[in-house]
């Protein structure tokens, strides 16, 4: 539900990181990145609306700002940052290095 609504949004670079068995944070992280602020809150909010109407209940930090907003789905979590914000934390860099992660097509 979440890549999908990444996609639809026209989120860009989303990549999923496998995170069973190796943190208790949650199974899977989503980064993904907008190309504004407008677009990173937009996308939050798609994704949030989505959630509960899921029936999912999602704790969201970075809002309004939009710079780097985190949604905490509880099994997934999910960043969607501006490209320089993304740059700067390399967030990636941390969970990916000798993990599994794939890139959305």
């Amino acid at each position: 539900m979440v890549l999908v609504r990444l996609d639809d949004m026209k989120a860009e670079d989303t990549l999923t990181i496998d995170l069973r068995d190796k943190s208790s944070i949650g199974d899977y992280m989503v980064v993904s990145s907008g190309r504004s602020q407008r677009h990173v809150g937009s996308v939050a909010d798609r994704i949030v609306e989505d959630l509960h109407k899921a029936g999912i209940r999602a704790h969201v930090e970075g809002m309004p700002h939009c710079d780097w907003v985190l949604i905490d789905a509880g099994d997934v979590i999910v960043h969607v940052f501006r490209p320089e914000v993304r740059d700067f934390y390399n967030i990636e860099k941390m969970w990916v290095a000798g993990r599994s992660a794939r890139r959305a097509s």
